[in-house]
C-alpha cells in the first residue's frame, strides 16, 4: 500500500499561536495549506499548558485568556480551510526544484511549494513525578486545561515555577484546599505571583516532595517528606507543575542551521534551505525577543516571502488583509 499524500500549497509545522496566524495569512495570500502538529489539539503550549493564563502581551488586549486567544486565532485562520494533521509529527524534510515534502511519523507525505517551521520550543513532554508515574491520568496531572474538575477538591501542586504559582493562584477560590509543595525554600515563578499566593489560603511547604501517592484506583491522598518527617495528606487531585523537557527532534536532522536550540533565519525568515522558512518562538537572530505579538509579525513576513519563493513574478507585500478582496 502506497503512502497516503497530502498535494498543498504551504505547509506549517506547528499549530501555536504563530502557526494558526500564518495559516490565516496563507489563506489570505491564496494558498491552500496544511498545517502539522504533535499535539491532538490546536494552539501549541497555551492549550497544553495555559488556557486559562492571562496573556498580557498582545495588541489590542489589555488582558485574554489563553483559551480565548487560541479560539479567536482557530476561528481567524479556519478561513483558509486548512488541512489540519494533528497529533503527528513531522519527522523528515527534503526539498528540490520545484518545492518541498514532509514526512509524518504516521507515513504521511505532504507535498508542498513551502514551509513555514512554526514549532516554537519543539516537542515537549513534562517531567515526571517519580512516586506518582502510575496515577497519571487518575488523579494525576501535569496541566490543568481546565478548572471546573478541581472544585470542591483538595489539590496538591508539586513545583516552584509559573505554572505551579500561576495555577495555585487559579484553582484556590474553586478547591476545597490548595497545597504548594516544593523541594527548595526559593522558587523560580516571578516574585509578584508569589507573593499573591502568599496572600490567599494556599499553603506552601517548603523543603518538601511528594513521597508517595495512594488511593484505590483514582489519588485520595499523598505522602509528603519535609523537614519534620513524613505525613499523609488527604487530596483527590496532584498537578506535577515539574517544567518540561523540549526537544527540536527530527528537525536538527534536516540540514537547518541551528543556534542554541533555536532556527537560524535572516531578514525574510527563510533557513538556509530553499523554501523553508521559520517564524515564532523557534527562530533566532540578532535582536530577537520571543514575544507572541513577534511571531504574528514574522509569520506574515515568512509567508509572504515563501510566496515569492513559490512564484518569483508574485509581490511579497500584497497590500492590507483589512482592503478586502
Amino acid at each position: 500500500m502506497s503512502e497516503p499524500t497530502v498535494e498543498t500549497d504551504l505547509v506549517v509545522i506547528g499549530a501555536g499561536p504563530t502557526g494558526l496566524f500564518a495559516a490565516y495569512y496563507a489563506g489570505f495570500r491564496g494558498h491552500r495549506v496544511a498545517v502539522v502538529d504533535s499535539l491532538p489539539e490546536l494552539g501549541g503550549q497555551i492549550t497544553a499548558m495555559y488556557p486559562e493564563k492571562a496573556i498580557l502581551d498582545v495588541a489590542g488586549f489589555p488582558s485574554v485568556k489563553g483559551r480565548d486567544l487560541v479560539a479567536g486565532l482557530v476561528e481567524q485562520a479556519n478561513t483558509a480551510r486548512p488541512d489540519y494533521l494533528l497529533d503527528r509529527t513531522a519527522s523528515t524534510l527534503a526539498t528540490d526544484d520545484d518545492g518541498v515534502t514532509v514526512g509524518l511519523d504516521d507515513g504521511t507525505q505532504v507535498r508542498a511549494g513551502a514551509v513555514v517551521i512554526t514549532a516554537g520550543i519543539g516537542k515537549f513532554s513534562p517531567r515526571p513525578l517519580p512516586a506518582g508515574e502510575e496515577w497519571v491520568g487518575r488523579g494525576l496531572e501535569f496541566f490543568v486545561p481546565s478548572f471546573a474538575p478541581y472544585a470542591g477538591k483538595d489539590v496538591v501542586i508539586v513545583g516552584g515555577g509559573d505554572s505551579a504559582f500561576d495555577w495555585a493562584l487559579h484553582l484556590e477560590p474553586i478547591a476545597a484546599t490548595v497545597t504548594l509543595v516544593h523541594r527548595r525554600d526559593a522558587f523560580r515563578a516571578h516574585e509578584r505571583t508569589v507573593q499573591q499566593v502568599r496572600q490567599t489560603s494556599v499553603e506552601i511547604l517548603t523543603k518538601a516532595q511528594v513521597s508517595a501517592v495512594r488511593g484505590n484506583g483514582v489519588v485520595e491522598s499523598v505522602e509528603i517528606t519535609g523537614p519534620d518527617g513524613v505525613h499523609e495528606r488527604p487530596c483527590q487531585a496532584v498537578v506535577a507543575a515539574l517544567g518540561f523537557v523540549a526537544d527540536l527532534g527530527p528537525l536538527q536532522e534536516w540540514g537547518i542551521a541551528v543556534e542554541k536550540r533555536h532556527v537560524v533565519v535572516g531578514p525574510s525568515m527563510q533557513t538556509n534551505l530553499p523554501r523553508v522558512f521559520a517564524a515564532g518562538d523557534i527562530t533566532e537572530y540578532d535582536g530577537k525577543v520571543r514575544l507572541i505579538a513577534v511571531g504574528f509579525g514574522e509569520a506574515a513576513t515568512a509567508v509572504n516571502n515563501a510566496t515569492v519563493a513559490m512564484d518569483p513574478s508574485a509581490k511579497v507585500f500584497p497590500g492590507h488583509s483589512s482592503e478586502g478582496s
